[in-house]
């Protein structure tokens, strides 16, 4: 309901001010009416008009107002905004018998019990859950979307929506992580004086607890070998734990391992599993729960890995039989998963003969293609050495089949004469040019693993990042090492010299690097066989072996009689492209380059299917290549056919979701508190609710509200005032009044 009514500013001295300017008005306006008596009737005008002037002017020096009153004649409404995404399946909330829940279940608790009834004898109460994620269809996990909290837009939603909004009870975990920052919204209620009362759901710190945060498992593996499961471990208990993670699998695995987790740090170690059986297997690692833990819902991870037989092939290809090649030989010809052919080049002598030897370079690509690693030792362009030409195709393997290649330099320096070729661009480091022979010392020296170095697949000789640095520091060294000027850009340094530093810093001696669909790596030294002394084949014998499965690993991603198929990355996400890639064999065993390779992809729900005709990629390697981008999160089944030659496999990819709700991490309490504050409102936790439940009904009535039209200060009435004077001066031109 609006009332009118003006308001004047009266003192004693405006209004004894304006009596006497008007009784002076009067009297001038009587005066001059006597004296011009037989004046035209214009006269008699202009003098109403001078009168009517000092009036209005008169009437401005009372600063009159225009107010109007709107009084509210509905009850006032509180807004119950309580937060519903996937951040509050949180288990931090405290319960009197000492127990964890998660904010989620505590906000249905509040709503079951309708804590909120003492307020609905005063205020009309409604309440809106926001930020909840769309609802599970088709059997689609709807949480896949990448929902987040909106806490700005929910503030806007209660003033859109509620009419008199006296106040807004906020229960949050205040994580927001979509729209703008809600400070915003907070200081538009302040100017509406409307009152924000928020709830922190949540403890504001790391509850005592243990989270199993990754386990970093390859798709696949193969048959008679260990593979090492990497997984890392965080803890928030203000002690050491000592315990077991236990590997159990659908193939009847089931593997323990004792661990001790250092209080209020990470852990990261890993698990030896070895195949059973061919075929894909659920896996789940499991830590036990603690008497202290709080939330045990993140003490457990679930992945899948599929096991078949293969065998790897290898080609060793050097100058001279040095020491470092013949333990290599040796070490790859034990290995019962790799098949190694060496082609030693003798320059003025011949190619090297005997068993696994070559006594050429593969002729052609076809020869070439069914090798997944090549080793190339101290040989270079030159005769009775490496064309221009055998080197490009040994880029073209790397790049196009996603084979790996590993340069391992010695003191002929004759890698240098790489830098003309293909060959120089995908090697990981520029060496330095003025030092072919490389850096000899007497005194012993060793490889420093970095950061990245300490838990990477390739250089893992023990179970965590820090006992692997140890054995590494602890392996027999090396009196001579490869000139390096730097590593290149996108490259990944996993160990540097100890002590030599080129002008770029450390000087990286095992470097790894992307090359188009496969892998290259730079070994600087040419000691590793020294790392037998005292252990035997312990650690030579593990790190080879590791060298050519994780180089060989994308490419077999996915592999059948006569087909191979491998994607990268290798651990998509939503939304992220896919670039699949297929090699087709004929009959004789030879890449097809000209057929209809057609890849099939569905995901398990059946709501995504797309069939795509693969392209051949240049350079006549017979790779197959098509894009795919995945709509939504789980697995997809992927077939690749080529009717041509009744050649098929299929192979399923897991895609990630891209979440923005993290759960497990702390409420964000000052941001609430901050909420608070700016509209004058009140902060408290879950214990404080029915407290503040009362403050809310403290609250004063709401003021009407006041509008005033200042008529005194007003553009128009001056515009008025200004016309009136500026009439009765032109009147009096016109009559030669002045």
């Amino acid at each position: 309901m609006t009332t009118s009514f003006w308001d004047f500013g009266i003192t004693t001295w405006n209004l004894v001010a304006a009596c006497i300017v008007l009784a002076v008005a009067g009297w001038l306006f009587y005066v001059s009416m006597q004296r011009h008596r037989d004046a035209s009737k214009r006269y008699l005008y202009l003098e109403v008009l001078r009168f009517v002037t000092v009036i209005a002017l008169v009437f401005t020096l009372f600063r009159p107002e225009r107010v109007s009153v709107t009084r509210k004649t509905e009850r006032p409404r509180i807004a119950i905004l309580a937060d519903a995404s996937d951040s509050m399946k949180t288990a931090d909330v405290i319960t009197d018998n000492r127990e964890a829940m998660t904010r989620e279940a505590w906000l249905s608790e509040q709503f079951t019990n309708n804590v909120w009834a003492p307020l609905e004898a005063k205020y009309d109460v409604v309440s809106t859950h926001f930020s909840r994620p769309p609802t599970a269809t088709n059997g689609i996990d709807a949480s896949d979307t990448p929902w987040g909290t909106d806490i700005n837009s929910a503030i806007d939603d209660a003033i859109r929506r509620t009419g008199d909004l006296r106040a807004i009870v906020l229960l949050t975990d205040g994580d927001w992580n979509e729209g703008i920052s809600p400070i915003s919204a907070a200081t538009r209620l302040r100017l509406q004086d409307s009152a924000i009362f928020s709830v922190a759901v949540g403890a504001d710190r790391f509850l005592p607890d243990l989270d199993l945060q990754s386990v970093r498992a390859p798709s696949y593996g193969l048959m008679d070998e260990n593979i090492f499961i990497p997984f890392t471990i965080q803890s928030r208990l203000a002690r050491d734990v000592q315990t077991a993670v236990t590997l159990r699998g659908s193939d009847g695995t089931l593997i323990q391992k004792k661990i001790t987790i250092p209080a209020n740090g990470q852990l990261q170690e890993s698990i030896v599993l070895q195949p059973r059986r061919r075929g894909l297997f659920d896996y789940t690692l499991t830590l036990p729960p603690e008497r202290d833990e709080v939330q045990i819902s993140n003490n457990e991870k679930a992945f899948q890995m599929s096991f078949r037989r293969e065998l790897l092939t290898v080609l060793v290809i050097d100058s001279t039989p040095r020491w470092e090649y013949r333990y290599l030989r040796n070490a790859l010809s034990r290995d019962p998963g790799v098949r190694v052919h060496c082609l030693l080049l003798h320059p003025g002598m011949g190619a090297g003969g005997g068993t696994e030897y070559l006594s050429r370079f593969p002729a052609d690509r076809d020869s070439l293609t069914k090798y997944d690693v090549i080793f190339l030792g101290d040989v270079g362009i030159g005769p009775e050495e490496l064309s221009l030409d055998q080197a490009s195709m040994i880029r073209g393997l790397v790049e196009q089949q996603g084979s790996g290649l590993v340069f391992l330099p010695g003191m002929r320096g004759r890698q240098i004469t790489l830098k003309d070729s293909a060959l120089w661009d995908i090697m990981p480091v520029i060496p330095n040019v003025k030092d072919a022979s490389g850096l000899s010392f007497h005194l012993e020296s060793s490889l420093n693993l970095t950061t990245t170095g300490r838990d990477h697949l390739l250089t893992l000789l023990a179970a965590d990042p820090a006992a692997n640095w140890a054995r590494w520091r602890s392996l027999p060294g090396f009196y001579w090492h490869a000139s390096v000027e730097k590593s290149r850009a996108g490259s990944v340094v996993l160990a540097v010299h100890e002590s030599v530093r080129s002008r770029h810093g450390r000087m990286p001696l095992l470097v790894t690097r992307d090359a188009g669909n496969g892998k290259t790596l730079f070994m600087g030294t040419d000691s590793a066989w020294r790392w037998r002394r005292g252990v035997e084949d312990t650690y030579h014998y593990r790190f080879w072996g590791q060298v050519v499965r994780w180089m060989s690993h994308q490419r077999h991603l996915a592999y059948q009689e006569g087909i191979r198929f491998f994607y990268t990355p290798e651990q998509p996400r939503r939304g992220n492209d896919i670039a699949l890639h297929a090699t087709v064999l004929d009959g004789s065993g030879y890449p097809v380059k000209d057929a209809e390779v057609i890849a099939t992809i569905q995901n398990k729900a059946g709501e995504q299917k797309t069939s795509i005709a693969m392209r051949p990629e240049e350079g006549g390697w017979g790779v197959f290549s098509g894009t795919f981008t995945p709509e939504r999160g789980g697995t997809y089944s992927v077939t690749i056919n080529c009717k041509s030659v009744q050649r098929s496999v299929t192979a399923d990819i897991e895609v990630a979701s891209r979440r923005r709700e993290a759960i497990g991490r702390p409420a964000k309490a000052a941001l609430l508190q901050e909420m608070a504050a700016i509209t004058d409102g009140a902060f408290t936790n879950t214990d404080g609710l029915p407290e503040l439940l009362d403050q809310i009904l403290l609250l004063p009535e709401s003021t009407p509200r006041e509008q005033r039209l200042r008529l005194w200060a007003h553009p128009l009435w001056c515009a008025f005032l200004i016309t009136l004077l500026g009439l009765q001066w032109v009147g009096r031109k016109l009559l030669g009044m002045i």
